[in-house]
């Protein structure tokens, strides 16, 4: 072999020598590298009860709510009251010929006056022995029967008015004066509709997480109409068994007499769960086997499988073994792998859950 081939087989040897050595210090820098923390943006973990929403429609009554019959036969002579008026308790609204019934009383009064004066000069007499007991016994009977049938005759009088029975408004009435009215006649309707109760049906699912006192959230269908609150008074007791649900009634406050009984109202109730994790939406994974988030346990990340509750607006609600005051990863998942150190500085507090969504 030349000497000129044997200086240029060692010239490759030592490329080649020099090759090796670059590439192993290279290998012997990499896992220093990959012991640097990875910054990230971490939460603090907390808890917030689940909230689901009931939705339903209701229909309203009035507070007190009357349908006005004629309590006897008769001829109207007088309609006091125009529809929509606000009457008082006593206000007479229809008046019937009442000449028959007025003669009735005075008649009454009459042998009313007759018995007690007959009976109370048997009673002067009865100590001289003038009078026998048994005729003082039948005067005050006379006198006694003299007085009911004079609390009959004006209780027949009073039926000839037809009265407000509590403080409301009065509707539209069919009777006119010159008609003739009997029991089955409808005068008009009396509502207080200073509140009205709303009814609604809620499904059984939900039976025991209502109370009366618990508050609620209605509109009604009108354009811009806002929300109105009310509060639920009375619970039913018993599931309808053709459509699974129970009947929830809920008093609103009508102080400005703009609401109707008969309206209907889209009722929201938000019900209160059970506690579970709050996460930002961006904290949450999917992996093959399911949802899990990144956690900073003793500054390395760490793999936590979660099962999804409830989805919010921005954040969602988790079941996991996490527990309260736990860091999160919520921003730079994307670098993260079981063991890696995390650089996570000082961690956020998670803002309040905003407004409900549809559950997940």
């Amino acid at each position: 072999m030349t000497a000129i081939s044997k200086t240029t087989i060692l010239l490759f040897v030592l490329l080649a020598m020099a090759a090796c050595s670059k590439s192993g210090n290279t290998d012997t820098q990499a896992p220093a590298a990959s012991r640097a923390a990875v910054p990230v943006v971490a939460e603090l973990l907390r808890f917030e009860r689940e909230r689901v929403r009931i939705e339903a429609v209701g229909t309203s009554r009035a507070r007190l709510s009357a349908d006005l019959f004629s309590p006897t036969s008769g001829e109207v002579v007088a309609v006091n009251f125009e529809p929509g008026q606000a009457v008082k308790a006593g206000d007479v609204l229809v008046q019937l010929d009442a000449e028959k019934e007025k003669l009735a009383v005075r008649l009454a009064e009459l042998h009313l006056e007759e018995a007690e004066l007959l009976y109370d000069r048997y009673e002067r007499s009865a100590g001289s022995g003038a009078v026998l007991p048994t005729a003082l016994d039948a005067a005050r009977l006379a006198a006694e029967t003299a007085s009911v049938e004079l609390e009959r005759s004006r209780i027949a009088l009073d039926d000839r008015s037809i009265t407000a029975v509590f403080n409301g408004y009065v509707g539209s009435s069919e009777a006119d004066p010159g008609d003739r009215v009997d029991t089955s006649t409808l005068i008009t309707t009396l509502d207080d509709r200073g509140s009205l109760f709303v009814s609604f049906a809620v499904p059984e699912a939900f039976i025991g997480e209502l109370a009366v006192n618990d508050e609620v959230q209605m509109r009604t269908w009108n354009e811009g109409s806002g929300d109105i609150s009310g509060v639920i008074i009375d619970i039913g007791s018993r599931i309808d068994p053709t459509n699974r649900t129970f009947t929830v009634r809920a008093r609103v406050g009508n102080a400005d007499d703009r609401l109707r009984p008969g309206m209907s109202f889209r009722v929201r109730i938000d019900v209160q769960g059970k506690m579970y994790a709050v996460i930002s939406e961006t904290g949450l994974q999917w992996g093959a086997d399911g949802a899990y988030v990144w956690a900073v346990v003793d500054g390395s990340a760490t793999r936590v499988p979660v099962r999804v509750v409830q989805r919010r607006e921005g954040q969602i609600l988790v079941d996991s073994e996490l527990k309260d005051g736990a860091i999160i990863v919520v921003e730079g998942t994307q670098n993260m792998r079981d063991g890696i150190a995390v650089d996570h500085g000082v961690p956020r507090v998670a803002a309040s859950s905003g407004s409900l969504s549809v559950p997940d």
